[in-house]
């Protein structure tokens, strides 16, 4: 090919269209690519940087699969959470039930006084609203020790003396009674003997004399000890059954304690992809690329024990009112457990869910910058396209022209 020799002519227009050609071959990869960069000798500082925008957008999209994992598993927990509080509230009902039925005690616990004794005005009874008979009978000074079988012992004192701790009308004796919480109630018999019977909210407890008390008794002891008696319906204290209502309260324990089991099975179940943030499990979740921006999440334990409940016991649990109140408090308080699990909850799943969509949003800001780095302008290489083969077809025409003259000199040799 060195042999061949070209006229100067010629040679310009060659050059001129193997520009045009390249040129066109550029614009033609442009189109086909729809970038202007395709690699890093098209432009060095515009391809680097570009990649690298893509590697930090891939890096923060992987990083979403385990955020949108995270979600789920808040929403998995929130889930058991609303089942949780269901439950809790038929466990309410179940034991508001026990309210509603009937006493279950057919004769209370009740203990009497012997009435005033002594000659003269110490034998004569006083009067609903002055039992000491103001102050003249026997039954002046004398105190009542009531011992429960947890929580601090109360005194009481009849009295027509104004002084702390001292009563001397039956509405002052059962204010007292009430106030320190023995469940008691007093009446006045007509010979001014005071009976202390159970009220309906305590029908199951057990009256005694002394100074220690079982579980469920209240012992009695003071001036008047001795002169105690036990109630003719009950054998040493203790109140009389109603057997059919106490088969009720026991069927509603049954029920109680499946609700109980519910509830352990139900926080175990609440789990999504082998994490159960009710189950004592954590949670954490990292969203930028660096590892610097994270979020734990700590779980809980809310199966019964963990909200502190657990199954009851017929014939021991839900006998009277007052045991049934003491069910609905424990109740109550595990309500409010996962009511503040569920704010707690609910303020991550916000958090996690807002990072999400900045972590989306994000992706694509560092997208379009890439893409603003190294994708062609469609328009402006379709125009550069139309124009160059324009150029080329003018460059092969103004080298036909260039070689016109090596033409003429041909015709001649003919």
């Amino acid at each position: 090919m060195s042999g061949i020799v070209l006229s100067a002519a010629v040679r310009q227009n060659l050059l001129s269209l193997q520009d045009t050609a390249a040129l066109l071959s550029t614009t033609q990869n442009r189109l086909a690519s729809g970038k202007k960069v395709n690699s890093a000798l098209d432009n060095p500082t515009n391809f680097f940087t570009a990649q690298g925008l893509d590697n930090r957008a891939s890096d923060i999209n992987n990083l979403l699969d385990a955020v949108g994992n995270g979600v789920q598993v808040l929403q998995a927990a929130n889930t058991g959470l609303t089942s949780l509080e269901k439950l809790v509230d038929t466990a309410k009902s179940i034991a508001s039930q026990v309210l509603q039925t009937t006493t279950g005690y057919s004769v209370k616990a009740s203990a009497t006084s012997t009435a005033p004794t002594g000659a003269g005005p110490l034998a004569v009874p006083g009067t609903i609203t002055d039992l000491t008979n103001a102050g003249t009978n026997s039954l002046q000074g004398k105190t009542f020790i009531f011992t429960p079988a947890s929580g601090p012992a109360t005194t009481i004192t009849i009295s027509s003396t104004v002084a702390a701790g001292n009563v001397n009308s039956i509405a002052a004796f059962n204010a007292a009674l009430t106030t320190a919480g023995l469940g008691l109630t007093a009446s006045l018999a007509s010979d001014g003997s005071i009976t202390l019977t159970s009220n309906n909210d305590n029908a199951s407890q057990t009256l005694t004399t002394g100074t220690t008390a079982a579980a469920n008794n209240i012992a009695i002891s003071g001036t008047d000890t001795a002169a105690l008696v036990t109630p003719t319906g009950g054998a040493a204290g203790k109140p009389l059954a109603d057997p059919n209502s106490q088969s009720t309260r026991a069927g509603l324990v049954s029920q109680y304690n499946n609700i109980i089991a519910q509830i352990t099975t139900t926080s175990q179940d609440s789990s999504f992809n082998g994490i159960n943030l009710l189950n004592g499990d954590d949670l954490k979740l990292t969203f930028n690329e660096t590892g610097t921006s994270t979020l734990s999440i700590n779980g809980v334990t809310f199966d019964a024990a963990g909200l502190g409940l657990s199954p009851l016991t017929a014939g021991t649990d839900f006998l009277d009112n007052s045991s049934a109140n003491a069910v609905i408090a424990k109740l109550a308080t595990s309500s409010d457990q996962l009511r503040s699990e569920a704010s707690a909850l609910g303020s991550n799943l916000s958090i996690v869910q807002i990072r999400q969509d900045f972590a989306k949003s994000l992706i694509n800001v560092l997208q379009t910058g890439s893409s603003n780095l190294t994708l062609a302008d469609s328009n402006e290489e379709a125009a550069n396209s139309q124009a160059l083969s324009t150029r080329q077809s003018i460059a092969v025409s103004a080298l036909a022209l260039a070689n016109q003259s090596q033409q003429s000199v041909l015709q001649l040799l003919r």
